[in-house]
């Protein structure tokens, strides 16, 4: 259920016995390894050094750990750079190669650095896939960190081109697809195509979408030539990748988990939320500063588990000041126990902390490990001490991650159409989907992620904030299962090749809400109009449709200027504007309602979490809370009042 990152070529051999024994007595049970260890593993080209791989393998199994081994991509040495230099990537912003001296240095479109890719990991499968204290493999490392999923290199130039002639098949089609004949754009032949990157202004927002499209594809591509070695040479041992967020890589996750055993995820709260909230006042942020944001880490547990079936694990999680955010504090006392317990009640099965020990020299000697380098305990020793004994208390393997009521749909081509085509700077994809995230916690509902084309049986309510681009067939399928289906602005806004849809937005929605969007304006921060619903008065800005409701559409909600804001027929509803936090709450509050979930408005530092029919209450607050338990509740953790950063966990009466 525990496990933690180890690098045992950071450290003299004969410390790595009293390590394993120090990380069994403290109740970790999994070892991660050999992610970043390809200079060690190939030291020259075809020449690989396996013997002290075999002794670290060897060393953790005789303690009773668990290992996985992480495939070495990440960081290619630098005889192989220095021998194909063409593998290195080009930053898209600079037109800048990016050299050796760090990681992820490498383009996702070089073929030579794929063959090599493969070779190092097939050879560690050969040696490696069948060994008794392997339980799986990690591919790569957080692919597309550092904002590496774009290349402006030739061979991803020359990539693309292949790529667009495979899918428009004639220039012509692609000229017509993309309006190239806007600014006099046309291309003769697809080896005319340059990356759209470079230019004076905006380039074309179609070509932009098509090359994001392309550098996704590129991805699973390489990541897949990964996975299929691993499956033939390593049969009966999962196959894992430590995702991070969406938002920061800019790849479809979805597509990149299909054949994964289960997706992971590296959890660091304090650096995220100091990203997320680089623009919050100082008195705003000061109350999160040591315990990050109440729903962030949840947004993105509850995201990567929705990726691949099977429980997702935490194969980082941060357990000190970190070193690669704009600012690095400490987290509060109780918080590492407190994040470690609210993975697992969000249906993780292992949470592995980053890292053993804290590295005396390179990029991330300030990263916090579980011990300092002199091998004395840090300050989250003591706590991840307590999350062993709340674990035995709690029977998490029989109690798996129960499906939600609500489903939350993510479409990482909104996420796309959102940075092509932003319109206004205050409209972010992921902070549209955080809102309605937020508020759906913040009255106690579960949340489910799902992708556009997933299955809606058994959800009771989806909330789909942005469909941008719906494919066929996928409105309907989202409104086929039963539930009220909320559908937010923007959502059908444009075609699959990113122009207007036949007879104006909301494109195929139409068949589901007859209407039409007439325009679209966004408004700065701070200049605001407003809307009534329900007798209310909310603001209403970011974003603001002009609708016009077809027969048989209710108006339920009007702008000042009697212009409709929120429209209803059957069971599907369209809002035409964002708002804020007040009113996204209180529609899905009252949609919850109709659709028979069950809500309760919660303090804005409590949140619950059902796993199976265990509840988990998280304070993240600095004054205590109370549990919202029924009378009589026996606790299985901590009691009715939760102390500041602390957990209480409780059955439910059936």
């Amino acid at each position: 259920m525990l496990g933690v990152c180890y690098y045992p070529e950071h450290w003299p051999r004969d410390q790595w016995p009293d390590d394993a024994r120090r990380m069994a007595a403290l109740g970790l049970r999994y070892v991660r390894i050999g992610e970043f260890a390809w200079s060690r593993l190939e030291p020259d080209p075809g020449r690989y050094d396996f013997e002290w791989f075999d002794a670290a393998l060897a060393t953790l199994a005789a303690a009773g750990l668990k290992v996985v081994i992480g495939t070495p991509t990440a960081t290619p040495p630098k005889w192989l750079i220095d021998a194909h230099p063409e593998i290195l990537p080009v930053d898209p912003a600079t037109g800048r190669t990016r050299g050796f001296g760090s990681r992820r240095h490498y383009d996702f479109s070089s073929d030579v650095y794929r063959d090599a890719a493969v070779k190092i990991v097939t050879a560690l499968a050969e040696r490696y896939g069948a060994h008794p204290g392997v339980a799986g493999w990690q591919t790569d490392n957080e692919l597309c960190c550092h904002h590496t999923t774009l290349s402006a290199s030739p061979v991803a130039r020359d990539a693309f081109r292949l790529w667009c002639r495979d899918r428009y098949g004639d220039v012509a089609a692609l000229n017509h697809a993309w309006g190239n004949v806007f600014w006099s754009m046309e291309y003769r032949s697809f080896d005319e195509i340059e990356l759209p990157v470079g230019a004076v202004t905006e380039t074309s927002p179609a070509h932009r979408l098509a090359w994001y499209r392309f550098s996704s594809d590129e991805v699973v591509r390489f990541h897949d030539a990964q996975v299929e070695v691993l499956r033939r040479l390593s049969p009966g041992r999962f196959v894992t990748h430590n995702f991070i967020p969406m938002d920061e890589t800019g790849i479809d996750n979805h597509r990149l988990a299909r054949d994964l055993d289960f997706a992971s995820y590296d959890n660091y709260p304090l650096g995220r939320t100091d990203l997320r909230m680089a623009d919050a006042a100082p008195a705003d942020f000061k109350r999160f500063m040591r315990t990050g944001h109440p729903d962030y880490s949840a947004f993105y547990f509850d995201q990567t588990r929705g990726l691949a079936p099977g429980a997702f694990w935490i194969m980082e999680q941060q357990p000190g000041p970190v070193n690669w955010a704009t600012h690095n504090p400490a987290p509060a006392p109780g918080m590492v126990r407190l994040w470690t317990l609210e993975a697992f009640a969000h249906g993780a099965g292992v949470v592995s902390y980053f890292r053993w020990r804290q590295a005396p020299f390179a990029q991330e000697q300030m990263h916090a490990g579980l011990l300092r380098p002199d091998s004395s305990e840090a300050a989250a020793w003591p706590e991840i001490e307590a999350v062993v004994r709340d674990l035995a208390l709690l029977d998490l393997n029989a109690t798996p991650a129960t499906r939600a009521r609500v489903a939350l749909v993510v479409d990482v081509e909104a996420q796309w159409l959102g940075e092509i085509e932003q319109q206004g700077q205050s409209y972010d994809y992921t902070s549209i989907l955080l809102q309605h995230y937020s508020a759906l916690r913040g009255i106690d509902v579960d949340v489910d992620f799902i992708a556009p084309d997933s299955d809606p049986a058994d959800y009771a309510l989806i909330v789909v904030p942005a469909l941008a681009m719906p494919r066929p067939g996928m409105a309907e399928r989202l409104a086929s299962g039963g539930a009220i289906v909320l559908f937010g602005p923007r959502s059908g806004a444009k075609t699959p090749e990113l122009t207007y849809p036949e007879g104006l937005p909301p494109g195929p929605l139409r068949a589901l809400l007859p209407m039409r969007v007439l325009s679209v304006e966004t408004l700065r921060p701070g200049c605001e109009d407003a809307f009534a619903w329900n007798g209310r008065s909310y603001p209403s800005g970011f974003w603001r449709e002009t609708v016009e409701p077809g027969d048989g559409v209710e108006t339920l909600a009007r702008y000042d200027d009697g212009g409709a804001a929120l429209l209803r027929r059957g069971r599907v509803l369209y809002l035409a504007t964002l708002s804020d936090t007040a009113f996204t709450t209180d529609l899905l509050e009252a949609l919850c309602a109709e659709a028979g979930v069950a809500t309760l408005r919660l303090p804005d530092d409590l949140r619950l979490r059902r796993r199976g029919d265990l509840v988990f209450a998280l304070n993240y607050g600095a004054v205590p809370a109370t549990a919202p338990a029924p009378e009589g509740t026996t606790f299985l953790i901590g009691g009715r009042e939760i102390g500041a950063r602390d957990v209480a966990i409780w059955r439910e009466r059936a």
